[in-house]
């Protein structure tokens, strides 16, 4: 935790300020119960009405001064406590951004999205309470002190006390810490399963799956609540417990204070200042559990906060990375085999050569390895083994940027943002002008239907695009990669959604606006990738036939199978 305390560095002056107010406001407090001791002794007792009015006008005035301590403070720990959460925020946002794809499968989505809101705002009010509750032990310290000014003997009896309390507050803590471990996690899983379910919220209704989902969340929402529910049950026993031990010791004064009293030992405005001194270290010792409680659950946060802090990205670039490498676009895999758990290999031994200009064509069966393949071009992930040039360098030293900024890539699911179609074409070049947006959305064949729209490009698209169809969706993701003109363009199954014209539309204006660089396209439709100058057909991670069309249809039974199987033509023979 102590890791964290330099996001608070930039505001040291109003974090100092914070307790120096504080300070104020708990000598005002402390002042109290020696003025109502006054007033009693001198005023009450002695039937002195002027005494009463003056130190009565001075109790005033000293509550006036600890009120504007305690708002100083309160407002200057708000304001500490919330640049730090903002600052904090940031820079663990800022972190991710920087994962590879192998750092985010790690976390999950749904425990960094409670990272950087749940466990953030645990941290704020950890600052924002530690800064207040400075009240809490210089309270109490004040009030032992006070209290031996008034009676050495009754003193021993408080003194003896506060230790307990602190004994029982330290099991308390040890007892709840791991509880709180283990509520987050639980938190992290009612995250994770409530953004699928919004994310796939449409195919939750297009199945009737409500109630499954309803479960699935009811399950991981009940397993949330009993962890918290345990400890909460651990903290509940703090309050009970030391009031319990505090009204003892409260007994036991009266007990020897009436004594005291009795006997002219002690006069009766100093027995109730001395009462009042016991309550406030009742209050501050119970805000001081609090505080403790507060800290066990700030230390479980700022430790999944600082994994992600010091987690280093599995993929970063070499201190020679080259920025200008990527130029005519030629891709050669050279026995290239990939894994992602560092077991068992999605890609064995891939070997072929992209030439500039070509249009690379991958088929096979859902788990053969086409994306897999196609994610080491940009170096989402890293190879195994082997090795990926591009122009002759291998990607690993070519800079992460340089490479990222020469190849456009449409995935498989379009990914599009809330804004206008604009920002999300230009969404790679922001700086784009009008024109060069509309060349690209026409090659994309997305023209038209924006141009149909009240607002035409200025239309604001809902999140993830929910006011578009599939089809629009993978348009306008075309658009976006074709726009930067890249040396290297990557589509995913990207015209899986828009019918057969309109893919042939495009792939011929890709042909023309893109006509140097070099294409490689996942298809599941063969149909698609007649006309591609290299096709590879993948089985089990391997390529099992590479070729033209024609060359495949005379050489591969492979291809030769999945080409009857989708167009139905059972007797084309090739000599």
């Amino acid at each position: 935790m102590k890791k964290l305390m330099v996001y608070l560095k930039p505001y040291w002056k109003i974090t100092l300020l914070a307790p120096l107010f504080m300070v104020l406001e708990v000598s005002m407090d402390l002042l109290q119960p020696i003025l109502m001791a006054k007033i009693v002794n001198e005023g009450v007792i002695a039937g002195d009405l002027e005494t009463i009015k003056r130190t009565g006008v001075l109790m005033i005035l000293v509550a006036l001064i600890g009120l504007i301590g305690g708002a100083g403070c309160t407002v200057f720990s708000s304001t500490a406590s919330l640049n730090f959460a903002t600052d904090l925020r940031q820079s663990v946002f800022d972190k991710v951004q920087t994962f590879s794809f192998q750092n985010l499968d790690q976390f999950k989505g749904g425990s960094l999205i409670t990272r950087l809101t749940a466990d953030i705002v645990q941290l704020q009010m950890f600052i924002m309470t530690v800064l207040r509750s400075i009240r809490s032990p210089l309270l109490t310290i004040g009030s032992v002190i006070m209290a031996f000014t008034i009676s050495v003997k009754l003193a021993i009896i408080f003194a003896v006390t506060i230790p307990i309390l602190f004994i029982v507050l330290y099991f308390l803590i040890r007892h709840a810490f791991p509880t709180y471990t283990v509520v987050q996690k639980k938190l992290d899983k009612v995250n994770t399963v409530l953004q699928e379910n919004l994310m796939g919220i449409r195919v939750v209704k297009a199945f009737v799956r409500t109630d499954f989902e309803n479960d699935r969340f009811g399950k991981a929402n009940g397993d949330y609540t009993n962890y918290a529910i345990k400890a909460a049950r651990i903290v509940s026993l703090n309050m009970p417990v030391l009031m319990l031990i505090l009204n003892f010791s409260l007994v036991v004064i009266l007990w020897f204070g009436a004594n005291e009293t009795w006997n002219g030992a002690l006069p009766v405005g100093d027995l109730i200042a001395f009462i009042n001194y016991v309550t406030q270290v009742l209050f501050a010792v119970m805000m001081i559990g609090m505080m403790m409680i507060t800290i066990s659950r700030s230390k479980v946060s700022a430790d999944r906060i600082q994994e992600v802090l010091t987690t280093e990205s599995t993929l970063t670039d070499r201190l020679q990375a080259d920025h200008q490498a990527v130029t005519s676009g030629e891709v050669v895999f050279d026995r290239v085999s990939f894994s992602y758990d560092g077991q068992s290999n999605v890609l064995k031994e891939i070997s072929f050569v992209a030439s500039p200009g070509q249009t690379v064509a991958i088929l096979g069966a859902t788990g053969s390895g086409k994306s897999s393949l196609v994610q080491l071009i940009p170096r989402l992930y890293d190879v195994a083994a082997g090795s990926v040039s591009i122009d002759g360098v291998d990607v690993r030293d070519i800079s992460l940027e340089h490479l990222r900024t020469s190849i456009g890539v449409v995935l498989q699911q379009s990914i599009l943002f809330s804004g206008t179609i604009r920002d999300n074409i230009t969404y790679g070049k922001p700086d784009a002008a009008q024109e060069e947006v509309e060349l690209a959305a026409k090659a994309a064949c997305a023209h038209e239907f924006i141009m149909s729209m009240p607002d035409g490009y200025d239309t604001m698209l809902g999140q993830r695009g929910i006011n578009l169809s599939g089809g629009q969706k993978q348009r306008i993701s075309i658009a976006r990669a074709l726009l930067v003109r890249p040396s290297i363009l990557i589509l995913d199954d990207s015209t899986s959604a828009v019918d057969l014209g309109t893919e042939s539309r495009i792939q011929k204006a890709l042909g023309e606006l893109l006509e140097k660089s070099t294409s490689f396209i996942i298809a599941q439709r063969i149909s698609s990738v007649l006309e591609a100058d290299k096709i590879m057909v993948l089985e089990d991670g391997r390529v099992c036939a590479e070729g033209t069309h024609e060359q495949l249809m005379k050489d591969s039974e492979v291809y030769q199978e999945i080409y009857r199987s989708q167009l139905g033509k059972e007797d084309v023979v090739y000599e």
